[in-house]
């Protein structure tokens, strides 16, 4: 029999080298924020909005590194330890060639800006931000390889210790270059993006000799060549991969477009978007964390043919991943006038944004049980019906929703983020049925 609590310990164990190295990524964002937000209600929509469309390709490229994971641990599982080092190989290999396309994709995007019917004044600072940030795609999914390689192993700590080291890269190179200190050019918004490029750099050569020098990565003859093209290893890569990529680029779109809209209603209300949303970011970082969990123990588990503890892990991390949002929910109510106020001083973005914080806390919950379900279900590389439900959670449901209420029910921001939440919500509760779906008959 399988304790809860030492389960618990286990997600926990795994998870908080997770969040915290997830909450770094998302400490970057937000001294870029607040340090761009100094600059004005304009800067700071000019990053929101270019922002958004990197992350809407960037995550495609991040669901296809997610499939390492579980692909280790599933071997470990098993007993077949000679497959990681071939996992290696052609899993690095396809996140660069995934990473040179997905750079075209943002050429695009980036040439595109001007059609999207936003202020013309936010356009001109967003287009070169953009471009700037798109060469940083290279090191991230650099980056992404041998962290989400090692991961299977339940090795977590490293990427959390590179990405606490890279925030304070960020930070001094912000300094250095928005503003122009210690005798750098002032660069404005395009500082933060210069920042970007070189702090990412720096996260994918530390991670490269951290894992190649490490003794226990000797035995897997790690390299970049791949001695023999292996089929069934390069679709069972590509179909999680895509799969959980395509999952992000749904709910990720879904948001994106929302923003679009957003900017139809001026730059305060994109800027009050953007600030609530970085704030959400934050709390959804302990769900991704505790879903990153729960794929490496639930495929480990399935490798294994554990299927009581499978269960267990994933009932279990669902519970989590609700609770510890909820926490959150209470912050946002509590802290929804003073936390807004810690980027920008626009009174006007403020007041907008404690509003949409109230919303976020209601949908709180709904986006942690759907985060550790997606989560859950990959480790038992289950991708293709998840995908399905969040198309139909984000672009049939959110979508239209966030239109017709906000839009053309004139609710405006607020309407718009109560559609998205009508999204979350069916996401939730689909996902964590499919997943006692699976795991009824075993």
């Amino acid at each position: 029999m399988h304790s809860t609590n030492k389960i618990i310990r286990e997600i926990y164990t795994l998870a908080w080298p997770v969040i915290i190295g997830q909450l770094g990524h998302i400490a970057m964002a937000v001294v870029d924020n607040v340090m761009v937000g100094q600059l004005g209600a304009e800067d700071l929509a000019a990053v929101a909005l270019a922002n958004t469309l990197f992350v809407l390709v960037m995550v495609i490229g991040l669901g296809v590194t997610f499939a390492l994971s579980p692909l280790v641990s599933m071997a470990l599982g098993s007993k077949d330890r000679e497959i990681c080092g071939s996992l290696f190989s052609h899993g690095f290999w396809i996140n660069m060639i995934v990473a040179v396309l997905l750079f075209g994709v943002l050429l695009i995007l980036f040439w595109s800006i001007s059609y999207l019917d936003q202020p013309v004044e936010v356009v001109l600072k967003a287009k070169p931000y953009m471009l700037l940030i798109s060469f940083s795609l290279f090191p991230l999914m650099f980056f992404q390889s041998f962290k989400q390689f090692i991961e299977g192993f339940g090795i977590m700590r490293p990427a959390m210790i590179i990405t606490l080291l890279a925030n304070v890269i960020n930070y001094f190179g912000n300094k250095a270059l928005i503003f122009g200190n210690w005798g750098f050019p002032a660069l404005g918004i395009n500082g933060a993006g210069v920042s970007t490029i070189i702090t990412r750099i720096f996260m994918a050569l530390f991670i490269a000799v951290f894992v190649l020098k490490m003794k226990q990565m000797k035995r897997y003859n790690l390299s970049f060549v791949i001695k023999r093209l292996d089929r069934e290893i390069t679709l069972k890569i590509l179909k999680i991969g895509f799969g959980s990529g395509f999952q992000y680029l749904f709910e990720v779109g879904c948001f994106t477009y929302a923003l679009v809209m957003i900017g139809w209603l001026g730059a305060i209300p994109m800027a009050a978007h953007q600030i609530a949303i970085n704030l959400a970011s934050i709390s959804y970082m302990i769900a991704i964390g505790i879903s990153a969990a729960v794929a490496i123990l639930i495929g480990r588990s399935y490798g294994e043919k554990k299927w009581q503890k499978l269960k267990i892990i994933g009932n279990t991390a669902v519970v989590l991943g609700g609770s510890n949002m909820a926490l959150f929910s209470i912050i946002f109510v509590l802290g929804k006038d003073y936390l807004p106020a810690l980027y920008t001083p626009d009174t006007a973005v403020i007041s907008l944004a404690a509003q949409l914080l109230i919303i976020a806390a209601f949908f709180q919950v709904f986006d942690g049980v759907q985060a550790v379900g997606i989560g859950a279900l990959r480790g038992m590389a289950d991708v293709k019906i998840p995908t399905v439900i969040t198309f139909i959670a984000y672009w049939i449901i959110a979508l239209p929703a966030a239109y017709f209420i906000g839009i053309s029910g004139g609710y405006g921001t607020v309407g718009i983020w109560i559609g998205l939440s009508l999204g979350l919500g069916f996401a939730a509760v689909l996902l964590f049925y499919r997943f006692r779906y699976l795991t009824a008959s075993l």
